[in-house]
């Protein structure tokens, strides 16, 4: 688990740059899903506020969704995780802090990025 990123209570990362944010979900989200089938985003170019459902992840078992860790406009679509393009949801699995990202965020509110665990606080969340 990667210390330099911020960390959720739902199990996502992000990854600052400026003023955008990469967000994923995390080596124990994905373990604890198994094998990621379909990534649904379907807020493309929309505002999205923290904490709102921004998207899915559907497993061969379950479905979970994906809340945004801070509020923004959905910049882009991890386009290799595009099943119907041919590509390989299953990147969350083999990769999920790099070629496993999600999305990339716009962040609005940088105020929101106080509320984000770090490395030391996320691992005392997940023993």
């Amino acid at each position: 688990i990667p210390s330099d990123l911020k960390y959720t209570k739902d199990h996502e990362w992000i990854k600052i740059e400026g003023n955008t944010a990469i967000v994923g979900i995390t080596d124990f989200a994905q373990g604890e899903l198994g094998d990621i089938v379909y990534v649904d985003v379907d807020t493309l170019d929309d505002t999205v506020e923290e904490g709102d459902v921004f998207g899915s992840v559907e497993a061969v078992k379950t479905v979970s969704d994906l809340f945004m860790p801070l509020s923004g406009e959905v910049l882009e679509f991890n386009s290799d995780l595009d099943e119907s393009e041919g590509d390989n949801p299953g990147l969350i699995n083999e990769d999920p802090y790099e070629g496993g990202w999600i999305v990339k965020i716009k962040i609005s509110d940088e105020s929101e990025l106080e509320a984000l665990m770090d490395h030391a606080t996320y691992m005392s969340v997940i023993g």
